[in-house]
């Protein structure tokens, strides 16, 4: 069994990750900014890492221990449209969910390379390939981790270790609900905002995405992109089939 370190842990798609690869009989190390968020989950530790914080990561890195899997899960996602979003959430979601799943990925890989074996599994979503209107900002930052990911599994391989990025669609998981919104009054784009629902489509659980992940983990030569549930499998087909000299959406809307 492997012993996996999973960022943001205390709900959603980290929690059932840390449910699902425990009851495997993996060895689990739980993390979120806020450990006591943590309680009541049965894994070997529950540590303090902030992934923009760099001396929360070290700290847990170390206090880890040998670490066979990193699953960097920590994420975050805003609702507006490009034009009026504040540019400072657009730089926190990439310090979230680009630059802090690097600076984790930095935080085990020596090891990893002196051990010569490891994986790194980066949660990204399908709109790591696709766009979808209003959700541009994680978008793009989804897009920039995939490329992170992809270049590590080309320069990391020769030192034995495997690179995945599960790629689920909307998932049931609170995320899209804890969102910031930043719409202004009698916002032209409200109506836009209004057909999001439809442009989601179809959800997945998150212990849809943890046992897919687990899955993942546990295959001696995992593939590099993991899509999650018929929903993204037909999204992404859909995307790599279409024109790629016009906008692309999985949706006809009235816009």
């Amino acid at each position: 069994m492997s012993s996996v370190l999973i960022t943001g842990a205390s709900k959603g798609i980290g929690k059932a990750m840390a449910l699902e690869l425990s009851d495997r009989g993996h060895r689990v190390v739980a993390t979120a900014r806020r450990p006591e968020t943590l309680a009541g989950l049965p894994v070997d530790q529950r540590l303090r890492l902030d992934v923009t914080d760099q001396e929360t990561v070290d700290q847990a890195v170390k206090d880890a221990g040998d670490i066979d899997v990193l699953i960097s899960n920590a994420g975050e996602t805003v609702r507006a449209p490009l034009e009026s979003v504040p540019l400072a959430e657009v730089e926190r979601l990439f310090q979230i969910n680009t630059l802090g799943a690097l600076r984790v990925a930095q935080g085990v890989l020596p090891a990893m390379r002196e051990r010569g074996a490891g994986r790194l599994i980066f949660v990204s979503s399908i709109q790591g390939r696709l766009v979808l209107p209003i959700i541009g900002p994680y978008g793009a930052s989804k897009w920039a981790l995939e490329a992170l990911a992809e270049t590590l599994a080309i320069e990391t391989r020769r030192f034995g270790i495997k690179v995945s990025v599960v790629q689920p669609g909307a998932v049931s998981s609170g995320g899209a609900e804890r969102a910031r919104s930043f719409f202004k009054e009698n916002d032209p784009y409200a109506p836009l905002y209004e057909q999001l629902p439809l442009l989601r489509g179809e959800f997945v659980t998150p212990e849809d995405v943890a046992a897919a992940l687990a899955d993942t983990i546990e295959q001696a030569e995992p593939p590099l992109r993991v899509p999650v549930g018929a929903p993204a499998e037909r999204a992404l087909r859909s995307r790599k089939e279409a024109p790629e000299n016009e906008p692309f959406l999985t949706t006809e809307i009235n816009w």
